[in-house]
């Protein structure tokens, strides 16, 4: 699943024929971050602008994500990590890639899901109602100030929205949204998602990782002389292959226990905030061209909600909730039926990812104990009701 699918999709459309809003015209004129400099610099912005204000910095964060991609050129064949799997344009001049640019990238996205989370907090629980048309947003990828083929949010987010045949969609021209005071929840908990992502990569520190893993490339490239490789498995897999080494490589180093819990920390806040926000939209009496709509309403991109589906991902929330807290346990295939892994242990005092103990069980037994475990019921509950879309309706919900 591209994890941050929804998250580049946040802030994307309007009620379908509606007037374009000013804001809209604005970011479609001048871009994301011009028009986030202007609502920065309100001395008294209002709610929506507030909002409006939290939703660029979030997109902004992507935005920033993304030139840097496309300067060093790093495609979309990194589909093991998040924001490095979506489908931007080839820069014909990209310059080398190293481990500060890999650092900036999730250092940038860090300090951006902060400044959206602390215009947030300005919003508070004040009302608003916000339109944005689709069309009008837009990514700066090359950072050349204006806008160019491939550059759209539908383009780099990859799905089609209104799209038949994915989460019940029907096809819609110009998919309509009116944000509203419960979105401003639903955006909260997906700062804290990709907080939580880059924290806890910040942990690791992958920077070394990088390093050595690039320069062992580089030596092995120079070791083919000018005779042509007696295969093409470099060509198919080289890279996918170096991936595995830096993740695997920066996860063998002891991490830093404090980012670890903070990673920890925004994992329960994004539950948090996700159910502030089934409890905003549950208590929702209109039905105008929502973002996630109640089982009284529709969904603006044309998106049909089975009956039932925010009671259902709720009871996912929870187990997840309780496995961050140690209040379930982690089943493993070596302790047995009566004990399993303690989760929040595991943040609390993190160690080295040794796959090999891990899998084994050896390497896991500081963190395992008797107790309750989780189960698969809340999870196959869900899957049963949303038939088949379970995991694009998980990034979907948050």
């Amino acid at each position: 699943m591209r994890a941050p699918l929804i998250a580049l999709t946040l802030f994307i459309a309007t009620p379908a024929l509606a007037e374009r809003s000013a804001l809209s015209t604005e970011i479609a004129q001048n871009g994301l971050g011009p028009t986030e400099t202007r609502l920065a610099a309100l001395p008294a912005p209002t709610p929506d602008e507030l909002f409006a204000l939290a939703g660029l910095q979030f997109l902004g964060g992507i935005e920033d994500a993304l030139q840097i991609r496309w300067r060093t050129g790093i495609q979309s064949d990194w589909s093991e990590l998040p924001i490095l799997r979506l489908p931007i344009p080839e820069n014909p001049d990209a310059q080398p890639f190293g481990s500060t640019d890999f650092i900036d990238l999730i250092a940038g996205l860090s300090t951006r899901m902060d400044d959206a989370r602390a215009a947030l907090a300005r919003l508070g629980t004040r009302d608003f109602a916000l339109e944005i048309a689709l069309g009008d947003l837009w990514f700066d990828i090359n950072a050349n100030g204006a806008r160019d083929d491939g550059e759209g949010v539908s383009d780099v987010a990859g799905l089609t929205l209104g799209g038949a045949g994915r989460m019940g969609m029907q096809a819609i021209n110009d998919p309509v949204i009116r944000f509203d005071t419960a979105d401003g929840a639903w955006l909260s908990a997906y700062t804290n998602f990709l907080s939580a992502f880059v924290t806890l990569a910040q942990a690791y520190d992958p920077a070394p990782a990088i390093d050595r893993i690039l320069a062992s490339s580089e030596k092995m490239k120079a070791m083919w002389g000018t005779t042509p490789p007696s295969n093409a498995f470099d060509m198919m897999f080289g890279r996918q292959v170096d991936r595995v080494a830096m993740v695997l490589t920066a996860l063998s180093q002891t991490p830093d226990p404090d980012l670890a819990k903070a990673a920890h920390a925004h994992l329960l806040s994004m539950i948090t905030e996700n159910r502030r926000f089934w409890k905003l939209v549950e208590a929702e009496t209109d039905n105008d061209s929502e973002w996630v709509p109640n089982d009284r309403q529709v969904s603006g991109l044309g998106l049909t909600m089975p009956p039932g589906t925010g009671a259902r991902w709720q009871a996912v929330l929870a187990d997840a909730e309780k496995l961050l807290k140690g209040e379930l346990l982690i089943p493993h295939w070596r302790y047995g039926a009566e004990a399993g892994i303690n989760l929040k242990k595991l943040f609390d005092a993190p160690v080295p990812v040794n796959l090999v103990t891990w899998v084994q069980g050896e390497g896991l037994l500081p963190f395992a104990e008797k107790g309750p475990r989780a189960s698969p019921f809340a999870w196959n509950e869900f899957t049963s009701l949303v038939q088949g879309d379970e995991l694009l309706f998980a990034v979907f919900l948050n």
